[in-house]
């Protein structure tokens, strides 16, 4: 389920948390400007976009070097995308593998014309504990973070939000 090989780009509804290499085609609907954010990595500065096409709309972050190179109203191709999850809803990220082209606007459905529906992650998904204690096998073991589970290809960090 990749945007590998010959397939062509994918649509906002079909994407899924966990995914990667995705290559999909999308009007930028609204941008935030770059901040500067402390992750277990170090700081990262990103930038966040909701980004949509014919079938939805999606909260892009952009990472590293990414962050800021989007405006409202751009109709883009992001190459090289993953996706991970937050709160319930599916996520687009884009980082130093993956590169932003500008589209020509007819490419791409105008603002208007782009749905509110967004992408539901599915319920079986990791959620990280919630503190406190809990007991296993008689002792005491206190919540910690798990690391993102796709670590090795989300080279940026993954952090959705904090």
């Amino acid at each position: 389920m990749s945007g590998e090989g010959g397939e062509s780009p994918r649509k906002v509804s079909s994407l899924r948390e966990g995914e990667d290499n995705i290559d999909i085609k999308v009007r930028v609907l609204s941008v935030e400007p770059p901040k500067t954010i402390h992750t277990q990595r170090g700081d990262r500065t990103i930038s966040e976009a909701v980004v949509g096409d014919e079938t939805g709309r999606i909260k892009l972050t952009a990472w590293g070097q990414q962050a800021g190179k989007l405006n409202e109203g751009d109709a883009v191709e992001l190459k090289g995308a993953w996706t991970t999850s937050f709160k319930g809803q599916v996520q687009l990220n884009i980082g130093s593998r993956g590169s932003i082209e500008k589209i020509d606007d007819g490419e791409v459905p105008k603002a208007e014309e782009i749905p509110e529906n967004t992408p539901k992650a599915q319920s079986t998904g990791y959620r990280p504990p919630r503190g406190g204690s809990r007991r296993f096998g008689g002792r005491r073991s206190f919540g910690g973070r798990r690391p993102p589970r796709n670590e090795e290809s989300n080279e940026e960090g993954g952090e959705e939000e904090f």
